[in-house]
């Protein structure tokens, strides 16, 4: 045993002296997708190892989760974490490939978003006032794109379809990019998304905010209103992002990945790069990360039941 734990040790303490690979669930394009790469560019540089993103797309955020679960426990597989894969798909598909308590070691919280409800300017559509009555009008005459199954632009506008008592047809999409382009297009009328990917298309009028999905304005959209103030009381989805690796991570590579993550995360280029899309940097504990997961499994369980979000 103790032959066993000098090896161990020795394994660990040139860590990492290769590659990391980053596995992120959603397309490029995405708001994990945007989070992750400024994520790794900064991290690769304090390493001195490059930290490759690897985008796997699919099955409600499941399939690039599951790698991640599956991997060898050595901190060369991590997965970028988004809120959509570890606590809203377990509570909205029924059989999952992973157990989010058991199956990953969570390293560190990484961000903290808000959503923008955008329009596509063909729509005609410019506040969200007109979204609710056109649509109670026209009950299924609106589409709304999502980055996927399961992600928090496909629950949150089930939410708001619930709280407005209106019927908007949702069309996934497997990542962010396909849907902001047909929305810029069209070909649908509405989406949800994180700010720090539709940040620059509203600021560039390729599509047009209506309404924020938190409980304050954001900074780089500051006269675009909350949906809560534009017409829809109590109105509230932020999300968030971490950083995770297959369960059984030995503890000092764990704390040297924390550690790092931190210094990143902390980093004036990296906070810089969030604030111009209304994005912002959050750092935690593995422990302290460990018991956020379980209190928002909590409430976005409520949430997926409130919205009677389903697979499309």
């Amino acid at each position: 045993m103790l032959a066993f734990g000098t090896l161990a040790a020795a394994a660990t303490a040139d860590y990492p002296n290769r590659p990391i690979r980053l596995i992120v669930p959603q397309a490029p394009g995405s708001s994990s997708d945007t989070a992750a790469r400024i994520i790794a560019s900064e991290l690769s540089r304090q390493i001195g190892q490059q930290v490759v993103v690897d985008n796997r797309p699919g099955g409600a955020l499941l399939i690039g989760m599951e790698l991640v679960a599956r991997a060898v426990p050595d901190g060369y597989t991590i997965g970028y974490g988004p809120i959509g894969a570890l606590v809203i798909s377990p509570n909205l598909v029924p059989k999952i490939p992973f157990d989010v308590q058991k199956d990953f070691q969570p390293i560190t919280q990484s961000t903290w978003n808000q959503m923008l409800l955008a329009a596509s300017p063909a729509s005609g559509l410019r506040t969200v006032r007109e979204v609710i009555d056109f649509a109670r009008a026209n009950p299924g005459k609106l589409t709304n794109a999502s980055s996927g199954n399961g992600t928090p632009g496909h629950v949150g506008l089930e939410l708001f379809k619930v709280m407005t008592n209106t019927q908007i047809v949702h069309v996934p999409y497997k990542g962010g990019a396909g849907g902001i382009a047909d929305l810029i297009a069209g070909q649908v009328q509405l989406m949800m998304e994180g700010m720090n990917t539709m940040t620059p298309h509203a600021k560039a009028g390729r599509v047009r905010g209506l309404g924020v999905s938190s409980a304050k304005r954001s900074e780089a959209l500051p006269d675009v209103p909350t949906i809560a103030e534009a017409g829809v009381p109590g109105y509230e989805a932020t999300t968030w992002s971490g950083i995770v690796a297959p369960a059984g991570l030995p503890r000092p590579v764990l704390m040297r990945l924390n550690s790092e993550l931190g210094k990143a995360l902390d980093s004036p280029t990296v906070r810089e790069r969030f604030a111009a899309v209304g994005a912002e940097t959050s750092r935690s504990t593995p422990e302290a990360f460990a018991a956020f997961i379980k209190s928002e499994n909590e409430k976005w369980r409520d949430v997926v039941k409130r919205s009677g979000a389903k697979v499309d």
